[in-house]
């Protein structure tokens, strides 16, 4: 047990620091319809890092880092000024398109950079098992700013989220303006969760928590308090389970995520049941008088 708790211990705590600021995003992403941003984002960041790669910078050294930050921030800028009030395209074919492009132009920068198929790899999978206290402490820092940012502005975010329309109504051309900060903030998140925890179990995190969260509540406190809660649950079984029967620890979490969001149907069925019809009982006829 003991060993366990040593060698579960650093991949555990990634994965509750990733789930914290997470299950909060991926409410916005889910209200906003922009379900792939998070792919083609971490896609826009896995370029930045193969371009380092061709220009003989090190995947693991912090300019490497910035090259994803700085591919990231132009991703921010399209997807911020391609939302439209009345859309010609949809947000959503916008974010595909960039997602395949930059796939694309990352595994052509990949076959030119010496161990550029080992990365695309490793953006793919994560490193989450291996991962040290110092990175993680790394990250929580960063999470925590993130986290403060959004506090800061969760009035502006939440509205754009819930309501485009009357956001811009609101506060006219500044609209764009807040949503390229979200999705700047949204970005540096993704660049570094990616690096830990790989695309598949990232996209995972962001998703399946806050979609259970939305069955059974409307309030962003509540939702954010379930997603909580099941990202935590699945971090727990699968690093587990991982460790019990030699799994690969990320797909073991996914498929837990999957099955608490098949759980979470019948048991929404059984806790939000509707009310039974009252029986309407005929008024008595009034005696007739003859």
């Amino acid at each position: 047990m003991l060993e366990l708790i040593v060698f579960m211990s650093p991949p555990l705590v990634a994965c509750l620091a990733i789930v914290a600021i997470h299950a909060y995003l991926g409410i916005h992403v889910l209200q906003r319809e922009i379900i792939f941003v998070d792919l083609a984002l971490a896609q826009i960041a896995a370029l930045g890092t193969t371009v380092g790669l061709l220009l003989g910078i090190h995947a693991e050294d912090n300019l490497s880092v910035l090259f994803s930050f700085g591919f990231v921030f132009l991703g921010a800028a399209i997807f911020a000024m391609t939302r439209m009030r009345r859309q010609i395209i949809p947000q959503e074919a916008m974010i595909g398109i960039v997602y395949a492009i930059a796939t694309g132009a990352a595994i052509l920068v990949a076959d030119q950079s010496p161990g550029g198929a080992e990365h695309i790899k490793e953006i793919l999978t994560g490193t989450l098992l291996w991962i040290t206290w110092p990175e993680i402490w790394k990250i929580l820092a960063v999470y925590v700013v993130v986290a403060a940012f959004h506090w800061m502005l969760r009035r502006k975010f939440i509205l754009i989220s819930e309501n485009y329309e009357h956001a811009v109504a609101e506060q006219g051309g500044l609209v764009k303006f807040w949503d390229f900060l979200f999705y700047i903030s949204f970005g540096v998140v993704i660049v570094l969760s990616v690096r830990v925890a790989g695309i598949m179990l990232v996209f995972s995190f962001l998703v399946v928590p806050a979609a259970i969260s939305m069955l059974f509540s409307q309030r962003w406190r509540t939702k954010m308090l379930i997603g909580w809660c099941v990202g935590t649950i699945a971090s727990l079984a699968g690093l587990y389970t991982s460790y019990r029967l030699d799994f690969p620890s990320g797909p073991t979490i996914v498929c837990y995520l999957g099955l608490l969001l098949i759980l979470a149907w019948p048991l929404r069925a059984w806790l939000i049941r509707p009310a039974p019809k009252m029986k309407t009982v005929a008024a008595p006829q009034s005696a007739e008088t003859g």
